[in-house]
């Protein structure tokens, strides 16, 4: 969805570029003179538009929308401008274009992925040295999804396990891999409640070893938590992220 909103925006701005060029284009045909610039004399910047009607003033302030949005998406990446330009005025006009719209999808996202993945190269290292090293500890369990778990301690009297369909209450203390705590329902002194299908999927997969009562350790490898994007300034794209867990009820 985040791809065709940029694409529209492109191409409305592209459609505007070009009506601006062409109406420049006129005003100079129509008087020579005003071709001649002055040396040292500042550029007069074109004025700005006359809005008659309401109309006009919601189709300029969404232009300002627009706008802003395009210039956040395009602000943190190295691709050419020039050839963003071409592209879509050409696919505007019907023009021969080097790759179908199935093809420039793959590329693009292929691109980017690698562009995020060099950025974040650190977090990813980072994440996958301590989770090799971690599975080789007496006491921790790797499940065939990556998981890996440690069992804190067992309830003296267990109850149910719970499934992905249950609500479940729950006290934990979010790290990462470098001890940094990134959230804490302990530390709030409250603990947290939520739909176990509605988590990322390391908690989905983990609680349901658990029994209530059962207090669990889980290492996350960044595809089972917050993946290629992560979740705020702490967690960062392919952060691998541990979690002490005690299950304190399964809720009906």
């Amino acid at each position: 969805m985040q791809k065709i909103f940029l694409m529209s925006i492109c191409v409305l701005l592209a459609f505007s570029a070009q009506a601006q060029e062409k109406s420049k284009k006129d005003k100079k045909s129509s008087n020579p003179t005003s071709q001649a610039v002055t040396l040292g004399q500042p550029v007069v910047k074109a004025a700005l538009p006359v809005l008659k009607t309401a109309q006009d003033s919601a189709s300029y302030a969404y232009g300002i929308i627009l706008g802003n949005s395009l210039k956040r998406q395009m602000a943190n990446n190295d691709l050419d401008r020039k050839l963003v330009t071409d592209a879509i005025m050409a696919t505007i006009k019907d023009d021969s274009l080097l790759f179908t719209a199935e093809n420039a999808s793959t590329i693009h996202n292929g691109y980017q992925k690698k562009a995020s993945m060099k950025v974040n190269e650190v977090n990813l290292k980072q994440g996958e040295e301590f989770l090799a090293k971690n599975k080789t500890r007496a006491g921790v369990t790797t499940t065939p999804s990556g998981l890996q778990y440690e069992v804190m301690k067992k309830a003296d009297n267990p109850g149910a396990k719970p499934t992905a369909a249950d609500k479940v209450r729950v006290h934990y203390h979010g790290t990462l891999v470098d001890g940094q705590v990134f959230d804490s329902s302990v530390q709030r002194g409250q603990p947290a409640e939520f739909p176990l299908g509605g988590v990322i999927k390391g908690w989905t997969e983990g609680l349901q070893y658990m029994n209530v009562g059962d207090k669990f350790k889980f290492f996350l490898p960044y595809q089972l938590a917050y993946g290629e994007r992560g979740a705020s300034a702490k967690i960062k794209p392919y952060s691998a992220l541990i979690f002490e867990v005690e299950l304190l009820d399964i809720l009906k």
